[in-house]
């Protein structure tokens, strides 16, 4: 069994077993559990589901749309037949000064880059897309609003913080994509991957995503091997990234389970 099936389904059983049951501001109710953890060593395993499908491509261009087009406007994606912001897009065509914006208002990304590579034992490196200054005009406020970055022993590590974790559906995307993240930095940035974890202050599961939830849980005991991941070695620009030089290798699953996005 994949590391990410095991330790997202340990949560997924503490929601149900444990959770709070509670409304929100979508009017659908949640069980919820606060504070809940996951951590991976990326140079051992991908993290990426095997209980059910993943739409591996359809993440790892959301991440790029947000990290390496920097932009809010949501044609990139519906060009490439995405259309999971469609929701929150305004009559502008853009989601608000929300995720892309807010890395190239203040050159984020590249200030990064620059840190990793003339001062990696900064305790600075942070990228955040928690402006309060922007929230009011952010169509969603960011969910995975923040990530903190370290170099040990010319390893790559990542702590991703987000605010409200969706289990089901936006999780599983949000662990596998900023995976990806990790794995592109560090490879420009002439390091080695290393651990990638996830913090999620509110982890919840809607109700009407508990009948899913439960089938996923009775393919436990049949979790696959992970796959593994592999990236163009020949990219050293993070800017010259396409999908194309992102690929998983024997990627096996369970199948698809659907459920509702609450908005």
């Amino acid at each position: 069994m994949s590391l990410y099936d095991t330790q997202y389904l340990s949560i997924v059983k503490n929601i149900i077993n444990k959770g709070y049951y509670n409304q929100n501001r979508t009017g659908i109710p949640t069980y919820k559990l606060p504070h809940q953890i996951m951590q991976f060593d990326l140079g051992q395993e991908f993290p990426i589901l095997t209980t059910k499908l993943v739409a591996f491509k359809t993440a790892v261009q959301e991440m790029l749309w947000i990290w390496q087009q920097q932009t809010n406007e949501v044609k990139w994606l519906r060009d490439r037949n995405i259309h999971i912001w469609d929701n929150w897009t305004d009559d502008k065509g853009t989601i608000g000064k929300a995720y892309g914006y807010q890395i190239a208002k203040y050159k984020q990304l590249d200030k990064l880059l620059d840190t990793l590579t003339n001062n990696p034992q900064d305790r600075r490196m942070i990228v955040s897309f928690w402006n309060i200054e922007d929230l009011p005009e952010m169509n969603l406020q960011p969910c995975a609003f923040q990530t903190m970055w370290d170099v040990t022993n010319g390893k790559l590590n990542c702590m991703l913080v987000q605010r409200s974790g969706d289990i089901p559906l936006g999780i599983p995307f949000n662990t596998t994509q900023y995976a990806v993240l990790v794995h592109l930095i560090a490879q420009v940035a002439g390091l080695r991957v290393g651990l990638l974890t996830h913090v999620i202050n509110n982890a919840h599961i809607y109700e009407n995503q508990m009948e899913g939830m439960k089938l996923q849980l009775s393919r436990e005991n049949d979790a696959l091997q992970a796959p593994k991941l592999w990236i163009n070695p020949e990219i050293k620009d993070f800017y010259a990234f396409t999908i194309d030089d992102i690929k998983l290798i024997d990627y096996k699953h369970l199948g698809k389970i659907e459920m509702e996005v609450s908005i």
